[in-house]
């Protein structure tokens, strides 16, 4: 769309440009055009678009893809672009801010690929919304304010450096690809506008960490950046101690500090005990019979390697708006790592019964103390791993703490939500939750009303 049509379709739409908004619409059409080049769109992705506006990038994309979601704040536009695309099924019109749209949502028609021109007054609060770990984002092209996107690639002991740089560089390779001048806009900004391109980082790039201490000890370190690192870290872990180990002085300031440092230091200060211990070949279990009665014992790794019928548990805990909380299971786990599985799940060691276990599994796992409630057991088949399994429910509100060497993410999704993304990709889950949640819907469709 060039500046003429942009205009005709904004006085159409009765929108007067919105300072507040960051209302800013690209009318170089080969501009937008090189932008939707960089997202590299095949015919099966699905796209999520924030910020679409006038349809300028949209238009490039419509036959080239899948599935197109578009997320537009002002509800002149929106309803516009639903109109503009009335005869396109690949397109779908929410009227959403972005930075409070569920993402939730999306992970059915994951991996998404992430487009937008975003508002320079509210880019952060959407990029985190969409882009912080876990997300079925997988690759993403946005335009920004330069000062921005200066800010996320800075390194350490560069004036831009700081929580956002370390934030993304964390999660996400971010290169700027093109600066884009104030002229191509309308109406035109003070400053120039930078494209970046995001892809995850790789899954090795890093040794496991806990992602949530990491944020509170960088924003400890950067809340006050011209003093010493020391001062605002927790006493939890001896720092005298820890910063030789990583090459770092006692009185270095966190803006000194590289990412890498900030993991080791990450590391250092997480004290659980299952930090780098996901599971044993050495722990003890029952093996027993089809009809759950023991008749020896044996270790995990020939419990496994002979798939021997042993016990086990899985816990469903729901909070009180009737989610249920999955668990993404670490990179490091033997069995189906990455996938997504119950909120806790583990094997009674020998001699324990599944109550005992259950609760135990359920502080080992989530750091919850609650109460569980068996609501049925599964036989042992090729799904379970060959596992008994007694099916629990709890229920929990409250914050978590759990193992990274277990646990990558937990997020909470709605029963529906989750139906649809089982019925969508069913591969993105464990088996043997597959089979707890089947047995949990037939027996309490409607739990906790």
């Amino acid at each position: 769309m060039n500046l003429s049509e942009i205009k005709d379709v904004l006085r159409g739409a009765d929108v007067t440009p919105s300072k507040k908004l960051g209302q800013n619409f690209l009318c170089d059409a080969n501009v937008a055009r090189w932008i939707v080049e960089q997202l590299e769109p095949k015919a099966h992705d699905t796209v999520v678009e924030v910020g679409p506006g006038t349809g300028a990038l949209t238009e490039h994309l419509v036959g080239r893809v899948k599935k197109i979601i578009l997320v537009e704040f002002d509800a002149r536009l929106a309803e516009h672009l639903t109109k503009k695309f009335a005869d396109e099924p690949t397109v779908e019109v929410n009227h959403f801010d972005g930075a409070r749209f569920d993402v939730r949502n999306l992970y059915k028609h994951a991996p998404i690929k992430f487009l937008g021109n975003l508002p320079y007054s509210a880019g952060g609060a959407i990029m985190r919304n969409f882009m912080k770990t876990p997300t079925p984002v997988v690759r993403a092209v946005l335009m920004l304010q330069k000062e921005f996107i200066d800010r996320i690639v800075a390194t350490h002991d560069i004036k831009d450096y700081g929580v956002l740089s370390l934030r993304m560089q964390s999660e996400w390779d971010s290169k700027p690809v093109k600066t884009v001048p104030p002229e191509a806009f309308h109406p035109r900004p003070l400053i120039d506008s930078t494209v970046m391109t995001c892809v995850p980082v790789a899954k090795d790039r890093f040794p496991v960490y806990d992602k949530r201490l990491f944020d509170e000890l960088i924003r400890r370190g950067f809340s006050q950046r011209r003093k010493q690192v020391k001062k605002q870290l927790p006493e939890t872990a001896d720092w005298a101690e820890i910063a030789p180990t990583i090459g770092l002085k006692e009185t270095v300031r966190a803006e000194a500090i590289s990412l890498d440092q900030w993991i080791e230091i990450t590391r250092a200060f997480d004290d659980h005990p299952l930090k780098d211990l996901p599971q044993s070949d050495e722990e003890i279990f029952d093996v027993v019979d089809e009809n759950d009665e023991v008749l020896r014992q044996e270790n995990r790794k020939v419990v496994h390697a002979e798939n021997l019928i042993h016990r086990a548990v899985h816990v469903l805990v729901f909070n009180k708006r009737k989610e249920v909380l999955l668990q993404k299971r670490s990179m490091l786990k033997d069995n189906f790592p990455g996938l997504w599985d119950s909120s806790a799940a583990g094997h009674l060691n020998a001699g324990e019964d599944y109550d005992t276990c259950a609760v135990r599994e359920l502080e080992e796992e989530l750091g919850i103390k609650a109460e569980v409630q068996k609501i049925s057991t599964l036989p042992p088949s090729e799904n379970t791993g060959w596992e008994h399994i007694g099916l629990y429910v709890a229920r929990h509100d409250g914050a978590l703490r759990y193992p990274c060497s277990e646990v990558e993410h937990t997020v909470s999704f709605g029963m529906d939500q989750l139906n649809e993304w089982i019925e969508a990709k069913p591969e993105d889950f464990a088996p043997g939750f597959l089979e707890c949640w089947k047995v949990f819907s037939e027996k309490f469709n409607n739990y906790g009303e």
